[in-house]
């Protein structure tokens, strides 16, 4: 191994910020494989290496004992002595074993790990940067497109966007700039893989607390939201501070806080939906613009009959079902609406 690869690693060592030491362990430790595996040194050894000129010792340890019974780890005290007079039973002795074409092999070992060991400091270093912005909003540029996927460059690395996290109807050009939810950064053994949505309801939390300060400074808070991407989300929230109105706190003046947050998710609709511990008073709100009559908890089926008037239905199940369809998420039970007229024939049914 030559002074090369010494110095190879220890550039390693300063531009990525890690100690040297890790990077000669790992070599030394590889080479030790390499000795077994090359020359069937099955003995106890260790590797030497001089930091300045890269040479390379193989170092076989052997007990002093008087009677040898395993040549590759004992050594006889005569033997011993013979080494060194000041050898007694039980000393460990070091002797050199280098094997004579074992060069060539350390040269080739240490190109291999010190690849290896930039390797993989690479993709700590890309895991470490990725991972601590897992559940928040980053920025990336649009790439190029994979049949209905989205290739998107975040600057140390790509991205893919498929088609089951984008909002539908959105379309990107190339080089456009797209904020994306980071659902999960994980290390592949063929580096690191940034997961990514547009579509995940935490995507519209990420930007609410982008742009409405009450929230991120905890004093509206965001209880749950429930979301068909692209069409219409449910936000339910609830101010810590009697003094600030959670709506209109998330409203903004003349409307400018949720058009900002609108404009960024292809016009999806909000509602906006205020929070109360009272579970009635809750669903009233999600199910809003309908008015309810009165509504009917059941716990045991964790449900709820919800009486409207006729010409309240369609308000209360929203288009195609929607509206009730996000309530129920939002609230987290099953909510059933009826009229009194239908509430009174079931009645009537279940006499005749």
């Amino acid at each position: 191994m030559s002074n090369d690869l010494i110095n190879a690693a220890k550039l390693i060592a300063i531009e990525k910020n890690i100690d040297e030491d890790v990077i000669l362990d790992t070599l030394k430790t590889s080479l030790i494989a390499a000795c077994r595996k090359h020359f069937g040194l099955a003995q106890n050894i260790q590797v030497d290496i001089d930091n300045q000129t890269g040479n390379v010792q193989v170092i076989a340890l052997k007990k002093v004992v008087e009677k040898v019974e395993d040549e590759r780890l004992e050594i006889s005290l005569e033997e011993a002595k013979n080494i060194d007079p000041a050898y007694k039973l039980d000393d460990n002795v070091q002797i050199i074993v280098t094997p004579k074409d074992f060069g060539r092999i350390a040269a080739q070992t240490a190109k291999q790990v010190v690849s290896q060991k930039f390797l993989e400091i690479e993709r700590d270093s890309l895991y470490n940067k990725f991972a601590v912005k897992k559940e928040k909003i980053i920025t990336g540029i649009v790439q190029s497109f994979e049949y209905k996927n989205i290739i998107v460059n975040l600057g140390d690395i790509e991205t893919v966007l498929v088609e089951k996290e984008q909002i539908p109807g959105e379309v990107f050009n190339i080089n456009d700039r797209i904020k994306l939810y980071v659902m999960d950064v994980r290390r592949l053994s063929k580096g690191v893989m940034v997961f990514v949505s547009r579509a995940n309801p935490n995507f519209i939390k990420c930007l609410f607390e982008q742009e409405i300060p009450e929230i991120s400074d905890g004093i509206v808070k965001i209880v749950n939201i429930a979301r068909e991407p692209g069409k219409r989300s449910k936000v339910a929230i609830v101010s810590e501070n009697s003094e600030v109105e959670a709506i209109g706190a998330c409203i903004g003046e003349n409307g400018n806080r949720i058009n900002t947050i609108l404009s960024e998710i292809h016009h999806e609709k909000i509602d906006l939906v205020n929070w109360h511990e009272n579970i009635e008073e809750y669903i009233k709100a999600a199910l809003s613009p309908a008015k309810i009559k009165y509504i009917q908890i059941d716990n045991d089926k964790n449900s709820a009959l919800v009486v409207v008037d006729s010409n309240q239905v369609s308000l209360a199940i929203g288009k195609n079902g929607q509206n009730i369809r996000l309530a129920a998420k939002l609230v987290g039970m099953r909510l059933d609406v009826k009229t009194p007229e239908q509430l009174e024939g079931e009645v009537l049914s279940e006499n005749v």
